[in-house]
């Protein structure tokens, strides 16, 4: 089964959607529009009925409905419509809501006990660079995090900084599918 991106054009390149309960990286240098395709299909999810959680580590909810504004595919209006869950692990809040979900401490083990116990269907999980946060040793532990986020009943959208396109990251070969996004310089400015 797959579901839908909510990115016109997209889900017809990879044959219908995303494959449903699997784990996908978006990755690309900085104002490719990995975020943009990440609003998109959290909003698509919301418009279907599906219980959906965008997880960040650096900004604020109204900081990225504010960079969605100029675009109409109704991001605000499901982020104000509470159908989207919106978690920043970074703020107080964030760390008080997921330790109170799994019995084991750790982000790996709470963040799987989030998804199971609240029956997220669609996540967003922004950004692996900003996991250092959380883990030590951090190709180890993102081998640990991701193959756990794979065994859920979730499709998960994982953001992934790159700035080299000659140099793979560990997600990209842990992932069930990889969107690489680019940046090319034309003669009227940048083209994504």
């Amino acid at each position: 089964m797959r579901v839908s991106s909510g990115v016109p054009g997209f889900d017809e390149l990879v044959e219908g959607g995303l494959l449903k309960d699997r784990l996908y990286v978006v990755s690309g240098p900085p104002g490719s529009g990995k975020t943009t395709f990440s609003s998109q299909f959290i909003t698509q999810g919301a418009k279907e009925g599906e219980n959906c959680l965008y997880i960040t580590m650096h900004e604020t909810e109204e900081e990225l409905v504010q960079d969605m504004a100029g675009y109409d595919f109704g991001f605000d209006r499901v982020m104000a419509s509470g159908k989207v869950q919106f978690l920043n692990l970074l703020t107080d809040s964030g760390k008080r809501t997921i330790t109170q979900f799994g019995t084991d401490s750790g982000l790996t083990n709470r963040l799987v006990a989030f998804l199971e116990q609240q029956n997220i269907d669609r996540a967003v999980v922004d950004s692996t660079m900003l996991l250092q946060h959380f883990f030590d040793n951090l190709s180890e532990e993102i081998t640990g995090f991701l193959s756990a986020l794979k065994q859920t009943d979730t499709t998960i959208v994982l953001i992934s900084e790159m700035t080299d396109p000659s140099s793979y990251a560990d997600e990209h070969y842990l992932a069930h599918g990889v969107v690489f996004f680019h940046n090319y310089l034309e003669s009227g400015g940048m083209t994504r």
